[in-house]
C-alpha cells in the first residue's frame, strides 16, 4: 500500500496497529487497510466494538471534567493513542486553560500525528514510551519537565491494560507509578472486560488480536478494582463505563454492552 504522509517510515503498514484500529472504532482517518480489516474482524465477533471505544472515550470525557473540578490541573496519559476530538488536553484547557498534559504512548503513528497536532502547545508533551517501563516514563525529560510531582497529578490509564499481560504484573507498574505521585493525585483506570459475556465471544476478540503486537489479557471486576490498591475510589466506584457519572440517565442505559469496566481514585494522605 501507498504510505501517507503522516505515517513514519518506520512502522509495518502490513501489521494491524491496536492504536489505529481503536481510532478506526472512534470513526478517524489515521488507520490503515490492514487496521480496517482487523477491527472489522472483532466487529463481527464483538459487535459492540465501536460502541465500547466510544464508550470509553466519553468516560474519559466525563472523568477529566470532573478532575478539572476537583482542583487538578496536570495530568500523565499513558496509552493516549492516537489524537481524536476530544483529547485530554482539549477537554482539560478547555475548563482549566493552565493545565498541563503529557501523553505517553509506545505506538509510532500515536506518537508522530500526536507531534503534529501539539505543536506550539507549550503546556502539552508527547513522549515514546511504553506503560510496562514506567520508571522510564517517570525519568523522562519532557515528563519532569512539564509536570511537577510534589502537586497533585491525575494518572490516566484507560483502555491500555488489555494489552498488559499478568506476566507484567500490572499491580506493580502501577505501584510504581503511585509512588511518584504527591497525595491529592488522582487514578483513572478502564478496560475491557468479559463479565457476563459469552466465552465464546472472548476467545473470538483474543483470536483477532492474537494478529496484532498486542494481544488481549481480560479482567473481570474484581481484578481491575484490585488495580486501585492504595488509591480511594470515589463514587460510584468500578462499573461499567456509561454508568460513571453520566450526563442522563438514559445514558446509562444497556451499560454492560460497553464492555468496558472503569473507574477513578484518589491518592489519601
Amino acid at each position: 500500500m501507498q504510505r501517507p504522509d503522516w505515517a513514519p517510515e518506520t512502522i509495518d503498514v502490513e501489521r494491524p496497529s491496536v492504536a489505529r484500529m481503536y481510532d478506526y472504532y472512534l470513526g478517524g482517518s489515521h488507520n490503515f487497510a490492514v487496521d480496517r480489516a482487523a477491527a472489522q474482524a472483532m466487529m463481527a465477533a464483538v459487535p459492540e466494538a465501536p460502541l465500547m471505544a466510544q464508550a470509553n472515550r466519553a468516560f474519559l470525557r466525563r472523568a477529566v471534567q470532573f478532575l478539572v473540578a476537583a482542583g487538578v490541573r496536570q495530568f500523565l496519559d499513558i496509552g493516549s493513542g492516537i489524537p481524536t476530538v476530544g483529547n485530554v488536553h482539549e477537554i482539560a484547557q478547555r475548563h482549566a486553560p493552565d493545565a498541563r498534559v503529557v501523553y505517553v504512548d509506545v505506538d509510532p503513528v500515536a506518537v508522530a500525528h500526536s507531534r503534529e497536532i501539539l505543536a506550539g502547545d507549550e503546556r502539552t508533551r508527547i513522549v515514546q514510551e511504553d506503560l510496562r517501563r514506567p520508571e522510564h516514563i517517570l525519568a523522562h525529560p519532557d515528563v519532569r519537565g512539564l509536570l511537577d510531582f510534589s502537586q497533585p497529578v491525575a494518572l490516566l490509564v484507560v483502555a491500555v491494560l488489555h494489552f498488559v499481560s499478568d506476566d507484567d504484573r500490572p499491580a506493580e507498574l502501577l505501584r510504581t507509578l503511585r509512588g511518584a505521585l504527591a497525595p491529592g493525585s488522582f487514578l483513572v483506570l478502564s478496560q475491557a472486560s468479559d463479565d457476563g459475556r459469552p466465552a465464546d465471544e472472548r476467545a473470538d476478540a483474543e483470536d483477532v488480536y492474537r494478529r496484532t503486537d498486542n494481544p488481549l489479557h481480560i479482567r473481570g471486576r474484581a481484578e481491575l478494582t484490585a488495580l486501585f490498591d492504595g488509591f480511594d475510589l470515589v463514587e460510584p466506584g468500578v462499573v461499567w463505563v456509561p454508568q460513571w457519572r453520566p450526563e442522563t440517565p438514559d445514558s446509562a442505559e444497556d451499560a454492560e454492552r460497553a464492555v468496558f469496566l472503569g473507574g477513578v481514585g484518589r491518592l489519601g494522605g
